[in-house]
């Protein structure tokens, strides 16, 4: 504990952050007392963390659950160890996948992706698409049309045909929807011939674009749109202890692998890999890890409220639980 640095950023500007000296007790603690007799500031809650395991567990086929939504993005997880039960086109968003673990084949007029675990692709607002998943898991971020790639492909979707081994068309039906994609709110839904579906690639000259996260430490940027970023964030051992307070943005971090330390103004927390943590924008903190870490970073312009269940809060900061962060 002494003196730490602090970025102040504003992450949908170009503009560099602003660097600042903090004596981290002070950072952490309490407000002095007010010298006046009424309250001049709220009461927080501390952070809380929503869970889903990584590790596969057979389930009934369920819609996906959501986790943080507003009236602009939506962030959802799902499991499947099946196919989709209809192709789902978008009206008003791009749909941006993230593959946590298993194998899932993508389906869609611009071609077929085979996911593997730590691969990321988006769809296009009116792409038409299904899945076929294998004992696999996956986050979904919907965001208004149009969003961008911020970093090179590692590959791009392709013809084939059958899409996946044993695959016959079948009578399946297609949904469009609007409402960034949230169950009832189809427009229409009817039958579709799947394989002159699928078989609109070859009229297309768009192919979809498979990136990868982080290779070197720090924030690697993925996708942006209106109020809107993606970024893969790879943090070492090494890496030191600064604090990043974003002035126009709520951050919602997902961990992907290895364990670290999320320290902020609003407590202290171990994070996990299937975590989820949503941190208020202007809100300080800093991670700490003693092995490799991974997460991914989504920020909106606009609050992002959790919907789903809290799995634990974070802890009141104290001298003495900071001085055991890294430990």
């Amino acid at each position: 504990m002494g003196t730490v640095t602090e970025s102040i950023a504003v992450v949908f500007s170009d503009e560099p952050s602003r660097v600042v000296e903090r004596e981290e007790h002070l950072l952490l603690s309490p407000p002095h007392p007010s010298p006046l007799p009424m309250k001049l500031w709220r009461d927080h809650e501390p952070l809380t963390v929503v869970h889903f395991s990584q590790q596969y567990e057979a389930v009934p086929f369920a819609p996906p659950r959501d986790v943080y939504e507003s009236a602009r993005i939506r962030v959802e997880w799902q499991t499947m160890d099946n196919r989709q039960p209809f192709y789902h086109r978008n009206c008003d968003v791009d749909e941006i996948s993230y593959q946590i673990a298993g194998e899932r084949t993508l389906m869609t007029e611009l071609g077929v992706v085979e996911h593997r675990p730590g691969e990321f692709s988006r769809l296009p607002r009116g792409v038409a698409h299904d899945n076929y998943g294998r004992r696999e898991s996956h986050l979904l971020f919907y965001t208004p049309s149009p969003a961008r790639e911020e970093r090179a492909a590692v590959r791009q979707s392709e013809p084939v045909f059958p899409a996946f081994p044993g695959w016959e068309p079948s009578p399946v039906n297609e949904a469009v929807t609007q409402c960034l994609g949230t169950p009832g709110h189809d427009i229409t839904v009817a039958p579709v011939d799947e394989r002159r579906l699928l078989e609109q690639v070859h009229a297309e000259k768009a192919r979809l674009q498979v990136l990868t996260g982080a290779d070197r430490p720090g924030v690697s940027w993925l996708y942006r749109s209106a109020g809107f970023r993606l970024g893969s964030v790879l943090l070492t051992p090494d890496s030191p202890r600064a604090y990043w307070r974003t002035l126009d943005a709520d951050e919602v971090q997902y961990q992907i692998r290895g364990r670290r330390t999320l320290v902020s103004q609003r407590g202290i927390v171990d994070l996990r890999p299937g975590d989820f943590v949503r941190i208020p924008l202007g809100l300080a903190h800093a991670s700490v890890c003693t092995e490799e870490s991974r997460h991914i970073s989504l920020y909106s312009d606009r609050e992002l409220p959790q919907v789903a269940e809290t799995a634990r809060t974070a802890v009141p900061y104290t001298p003495e639980r900071l001085a055991a962060v890294g430990a």
